[in-house]
């Protein structure tokens, strides 16, 4: 089965920078954006090597779910994580989520879960990846992999946000509202009743190149670096064998260590974690 731990040892021993290059080479991406999501899904099935229809055979093998642009997630992986993608240009932009609110985990009973994710497989809860890639117009200059409840807060923080907003909507005089996903629609606004009004959630985050500066990790003469953040408790539920061979893996600029973050519900507590970095000069 696959997983992280086994993906970020795959791009360890084989770091491929020049993505768009080696995309476009093989047909598979005109744009460095499309480029970033292909690579993403060769690291979880190991598919660099395969053929168009080997690799979708592998795909099928490895993940239940892929997903749009529209809906969160972008990958499931079957029995195991999600996973959401985020490409950004700048190192310290923010994370556009635009109507879906920061995920600490993803529940199979979310609104904004397309039918076919929520039916890919038996599940109720899953843990939560979000790859960020800071892209220039070829190159990675580095991939954040970092669990959802490391910086986002239980889904009640957000909720009664969007709840609010969509309570105070509903209270506006002589308009006719209908049911949606979003915070609001509103019908027949003017006297013709011919205009319509959605009303959008559009979510920022921080990047977590920004959240965890206090890190002090992030190395700016590097061509390419890979942080990978999650707490002890998820690494410690992964086979013995994937966490063993990242232990065990000898190569310079890489590091796993123990440190303590801020928790993302309440900052004056510190959660365990375990830190991956590895730079490429």
């Amino acid at each position: 089965m696959s997983n992280l731990l086994k993906a970020i040892k795959l791009i360890i021993d084989n770091p491929i920078i020049k993505v768009k290059d080696y995309y476009s080479g093989r047909n598979r991406a005109n744009s460095v954006g499309e480029a970033l999501e292909n690579y993403v899904k060769d690291i979880f099935a190991d598919s660099f090597e395969l053929s168009e229809q080997e690799r979708l055979e592998k795909f099928s093998e490895v993940f239940s779910y892929l997903g749009n642009q529209n809906n969160p997630p972008d990958i499931m992986l079957r029995n195991g994580d999600a996973i959401e993608t985020k490409k950004v240009q700048s190192p310290t932009s923010a994370l556009a989520l635009n109507s879906s609110y920061p995920k600490a985990k993803l529940f199979s009973d979310s609104p904004m879960l397309t039918q076919a994710c929520k039916n890919c497989e038996q599940w109720i809860e899953k843990d939560i990846i979000y790859i960020i890639g800071h892209t220039n117009d070829t190159d990675i200059k580095y991939l954040w992999f970092v669990y959802g409840d490391c910086f986002a807060a239980d889904k009640e923080v957000y909720e009664k946000i969007k709840k609010t907003i969509s309570s105070g909507i509903r209270e506006i005089p002589d308009v006719e509202f209908t049911e949606t996903n979003e915070l609001g629609k509103v019908k027949k606004v003017d006297p013709l009743g011919v205009t319509d009004l959605r009303i959008r959630g559009m979510w920022h985050i921080e990047n977590p190149h920004k959240i965890f500066s206090y890190f002090k990790k992030i190395n700016l003469n590097a061509r390419f670096q890979i942080f990978c953040l999650m707490k002890t408790d998820k690494l410690n539920t992964f086979p013995n064998e994937d966490k063993i061979a990242l232990q065990t893996l000898k190569k310079d600029h890489y590091l796993i260590e123990e440190i303590k973050i801020k928790s993302p519900n309440n900052p004056a507590q510190l959660l365990d974690c375990t830190l991956i970095t590895f730079q490429v000069y």
